[in-house]
């Protein structure tokens, strides 16, 4: 674990995207919470390992065949949330 999570949370249209495809939601929260950033560019990368020293947002996404999902951990580390893209 690399930072906390705050309160998790899931967005309704993500429930449903996971309940559709059969992902594991936790699965991804625990990737997050690891540094995996899975599909972000360096740019972005570098922006979450200064978000953690700096206490800023933490932002990752993960596509899928079916669409992509994006997990989000505010800066004060109060709550994560994942999401679809459009629902931001």
């Amino acid at each position: 674990m690399r930072f906390q999570l705050g309160r998790l949370l899931i967005t309704p249209g993500a429930l449903l995207f996971c309940r559709e495809n059969s992902i594991n939601v936790f699965g991804l929260v625990k990737r997050h919470e690891g540094g995996d950033w899975s599909d972000l560019d360096q740019e972005d990368r570098a922006a979450n390992e200064r978000a953690l020293l700096e206490g800023t947002r933490v932002f990752s996404a993960y596509k899928f065949p079916q669409g992509k999902l994006w997990v989000i951990t505010e800066a004060d580390r109060s709550a994560t949330t994942v999401l679809l893209p459009e629902e931001y």
